[in-house]
């Protein structure tokens, strides 16, 4: 079976999901530092994956996650795809609420649980 990569890129935190025989988990966040695609280099051979999925909006963020993508691409040799990603911090802050998560360790995980949405909706699991 193949793993997927979902990422919530965002200017300051990268929110990061992955795929395990079809199952979707969350990774802790990291940092948009100078070391981000060294960290996703890692990640990739870490979980094995074999395609990425980024999550785009619209406006200036979308133009920044377009730069993100190119930059990747220039040194991961692995395929990215672009999903759609209109409100999936919306969609994942009811699904966090739902899993009863503390309300502090919210902005720990919010990124990395709109990356999940972002893979479902790729894999069209939602």
């Amino acid at each position: 079976m193949d793993n997927y990569l979902a990422i919530d890129y965002g200017t300051r935190r990268i929110g990061l999901a992955y795929t395990q025989n079809n199952i979707i988990f969350t990774l802790p966040q990291i940092l948009n530092d100078r070391n981000l695609i060294s960290k996703i280099k890692n990640i990739i051979s870490d979980y094995h994956i074999q395609k990425i999925y980024v999550g785009l909006s619209e406006g200036r963020i979308a133009t920044k996650t377009l730069e993100f993508i190119k930059d990747i691409k220039n040194t991961i040799d692995v395929p990215i795809e672009t999903v759609e990603e209109s409100i999936s911090t919306i969609e994942a802050g009811s699904i966090y609420k739902n899993i009863a998560k503390k309300r502090a360790d919210f902005k720990n995980n919010i990124d990395s649980f709109s990356a999940a949405v972002i893979l479902g909706r790729a894999l069209g699991y939602n």
